[in-house]
């Protein structure tokens, strides 16, 4: 989903991605894994997710409280509402 929104952000002019080059460098990077999840389960969490009716938003917070992983976003909305943040953005 994370790849799915950052082609999305990019194709609106919002993020500067070459893509598949930027796809391909994250998954060689050992800092990320790439986690295959059922998407029942990520319904499930999601429905919980009144705060925000953006459906990457809610999809990508919900695979966060599933996994319970901390989520990287520097979206004000999602760093204001989800509980589970990368530490240096938590501040």
């Amino acid at each position: 989903m994370s790849f799915l929104e950052i082609q999305f952000l990019a194709e609106i002019g919002r993020l500067s991605v070459r893509n598949p080059e930027f796809t391909r460098a994250v998954m060689d990077d050992p800092r990320f894994s790439v986690d295959d999840i059922a998407l029942v389960a990520l319904v499930q969490h999601g429905l919980k997710l009144a705060w925000t009716r953006d459906p990457f938003d809610r999809l990508l917070a919900a695979h966060s409280l599933a996994r319970r992983a901390p989520l990287c976003s520097l979206d004000r909305r999602v760093r204001g509402h989800h509980r589970l943040l990368v530490e240096e953005l938590a501040r």
